[in-house]
């Protein structure tokens, strides 16, 4: 029983309702049915949240509030303990044996907080009935050496244990659409013709996967399945990432949309470009087709899942997009109809995110780890071909290894984030493997394989011995720090403090060289002082990677600092020159406030545990020590003050680009003005570059 209650398919539907709660809705013999809310409870609302990837219910509805149901009412008078792992495991009339009506729809509201790990069982699932074709494959026609990605060939399909072809009568363009989308293409080519399982197939062209098609069978012994046919035969557009020498080219955003946050190719929060700054699309209503339009977009294939409630991390800024409603022919999700948010509609725990259908690279037999306790971490070896072509596996040099080139390689294993890079693997040391094919490894952390890294051309290592060996660490989740700019902007003031005031801050090097040669106590120091608001928008904790027994104590402040540089304050005249020493920040981590509903877990007071957990943020005010910039020997003009969190890259976090925080700066020599202050990443390219071309512009908004 149990088995086949771990395949039961649960969904959540109707309207209008969130992404978190709806009307039950059970898959059970090949079709879709709801549950009535006869003796419905929280206990049956938490089995079902749980089957559904959330923690645990908040609560349940009766009397189809979400709309009443089609169909079969699968279930009736469900009585479950609440620590069952499936709906089919509680007590109930049986299957399809109920005395009630449509208006006695039972829907539940579950707690938005998923499980942490947990695998949805793949989304389209939704939207194919059970007794159709798992997978697609193209099989090559032509017998020349094979290159991956395979873009033509003929139609296999997975049925039971084995592959057929599909017959070609009546075969149309849709029909191949739907399938190279599948296969992680975005277009099609049209192609000339050259015991069929599949008889006949009639697709839209919208569909995300060929089993949501109408499909005619073939009889079992029938023969002529297909007179006069032939097996259907298709040809793929590749995106430009898998053209030849794609994988070198950057993921070019030029289109207006981009995926964030994601730890694999082709995965991440949807963000759309309007008036020259980057903002996200609101998950109400969000679904295949409209990520399948984005997914296309971005030279991918049909979307995998159409992910709700901000599962790929929350974004910063804007939120454009509402209610997207795509048939899956657009272009762009522009060219969808949509409605604009407006603040009291939408939040970024709302952010709607894709998984896309990638084609088949290949790219992790070539790299594997060995010696880790968990399948996560160990020692890396890579397949490396010598000039007479034969293949063995061989060790990366750790002497330049760094957080960078470990984001890469978790994502080319496809085991997610980077957690960590490890320099040296000695407590690994399990595999015969001995010797360094890779050094001088430098990766920008976008890349999809090691082999689009640079590298030295031959191998230099100075610590040669296996033990120097790069590791990683890898994880499914990561944390995210950004910057509050709107804050920074809201808050900056100068200050003349006297030198008497900073002896601790003196202590801890946070004003310009030239302090040493002032006369202290007399005189003071000119600050440029702010508000910082580090958010953690990832999903995973932000923890400092040293242990508390290396924490420093500084006694002038009276607090313990877990990172030796947390963040660089800068100020940089137009050509990116340093006007002010700025200096390294180092702070003592905790939660100051927390969203609603998450919980404070880090505090610095006595001796506490040190970090940022996700959903809160922690405050730096203006009137704290060293939350400033020096600027006493500055002269009156025109800047970009910067701000970097995480300089380093000494924490993992799932994305760097917005580390960094910049504005434009106006001093006269008396006040100064903060405007146009933003997330490294939260322009356009055009708009970044317009912004430090003009420091001073006292423009509100940068447009492109």
């Amino acid at each position: 029983v149990e088995v086949a209650s771990q395949r039961l398919k649960v969904r959540l539907a109707g309207y209008p309702r969130k992404h978190n709660e709806g009307r039950v809705e059970l898959f059970h013999q090949g079709e879709w049915g709801t549950v009535c809310d006869d003796d419905f409870s929280i206990s049956n609302a938490h089995v079902l949240c749980r089957q559904l990837g959330f923690v645990e219910a908040t609560g349940w509805t009766h009397s189809a509030k979400y709309g009443k149901g089609l169909g079969r009412i699968w279930l009736d008078n469900v009585q479950c303990g609440g620590g069952e792992k499936s709906i089919a495991l509680c007590k109930s009339r049986g299957w399809g044996n109920s005395d009630c009506t449509h208006d006695e729809d039972a829907g539940v509201v579950c707690k938005d907080e998923r499980i942490p790990g947990f695998v949805d069982s793949n989304v389209i699932d939704a939207h194919v009935s059970e007794n159709k074709v798992e997978e697609v494959r193209l099989r090559p026609v032509a017998a020349t050496k094979r290159k991956l990605p395979v873009t033509e060939g003929v139609v296999e399909v997975k049925h039971r244990d084995g592959w057929a072809q599909v017959c070609d009568l009546g075969w149309s363009i849709k029909n191949t659409r739907v399938v190279c989308g599948m296969l992680g293409f975005p277009h099609e080519r049209r192609r000339q013709k050259n015991f069929f399982y599949v008889h006949s197939v009639a697709c839209s062209g919208t569909e995300v996967h060929l089993a949501a098609c109408p499909l005619e069978f073939s009889r079992p012994n029938s023969t002529g399945a297909c007179p006069g046919g032939a097996p259907a035969a298709v040809s793929c557009v590749p995106g430009p990432l898998f053209t030849p020498g794609g994988l070198k080219k950057k993921l070019k955003t030029s289109s207006g949309v981009r995926l964030k946050g994601g730890a694999r190719l082709g995965e991440g929060r949807v963000e759309v470009l309007r008036g020259g700054e980057w903002g996200t699309v609101c998950d109400d209503r969000w679904n295949l087709q409209a990520a399948s339009v984005v997914c296309r977009e971005l030279g991918f294939g049909s979307a995998k899942e159409a992910l709700t409630g901000a599962r790929m991390g929350q974004g910063m800024g804007p939120i454009y997009l509402s209610e997207v409603r795509c048939l899956g022919t657009e272009r762009s999700i522009w060219n969808c109809p949509f409605r604009n948010v407006s603040s009291e509609d939408c939040q970024h725990l709302e952010d709607a995110a894709v998984r896309c259908n990638v084609p088949y690279m290949g790219l992790e037999n070539t790299i594997r780890i060995t010696g880790g306790r968990t399948r996560y971490e160990g020692r890396l070896e890579v397949l490396s071909t010598d000039p007479n072509g034969t293949q063995t596996w061989g060790l990366i040099c750790g002497e330049t290894w760094t957080t960078m080139e470990a984001m890469v390689a978790c994502r080319q294993l496809g085991l997610g984030y980077a957690n960590q890079g490890l320099k040296e693997t000695w407590y690994w040391d399990s595999s015969n493997v001995t010797d360094m094919v890779l050094s001088g490894v430098r990766c920008s952390g976008t890349e999809m394989s090691l082999s689009q890294c640079q590298h030295h051309p031959t191998v230099s290592c100075q610590k040669a011995a296996a033990k120097f060996a790069a590791g990683v660490i890898c994880s499914e989740t990561a944390s995210d720090l950004v910057l509050n700019a709107s804050l920074v902007q809201q808050t900056v003031y100068i200050e003349d403090r006297p030198l008497h005031m900073l002896y601790c801050a003196a202590e801890e090097d946070c004003l310009s060289k030239s302090a040493a040669k002032a006369n202290w106590p007399y005189g003071h120091r000119r600050l440029l002082r702010f508000s910082s608001q580090i958010h953690n928008i990832g999903r995973a904790d932000f923890k400092p990677k040293a242990g508390r027994h290396s924490w420093v104590w500084h006694a002038c402040h009276g607090h313990y600092h877990s990172m030796d540089i947390f963040t660089h304050y800068d100020l940089l005249n137009a050509n990116g020159t340093k006007v002010a020493e700025g200096h390294k920040a180092s702070f003592c981590l905790e939660d100051t406030d927390c969203h609603e509903g998450v919980s404070k877990r880090y505090e610095c007071a006595n001796f506490g545990d040190q970090g940022i957990t996700v959903g809160c943020w922690d405050l730096y005010r203006h009137d704290i020590d060293c939350q400033w910039i020096d600027i006493t020997d500055v002269k009156p003009g025109n800047y970009i003050m910067q701000i970097v969190i995480n300089p380093n890259q000494e924490v993992a976090e799932s994305d760097f680009t917005n580390n960094a925080m910049k504005c434009n700066c106006k001093y006269d020599g008396h006040r100064v003005w903060f405007h146009n202050c933003h997330i490294g990443d939260a322009f356009s390219e055009e708009a970044e570059r317009r912004f430090e071309k003009y420091p001073g512009q006292l423009n509100n908004r940068i447009s492109s």
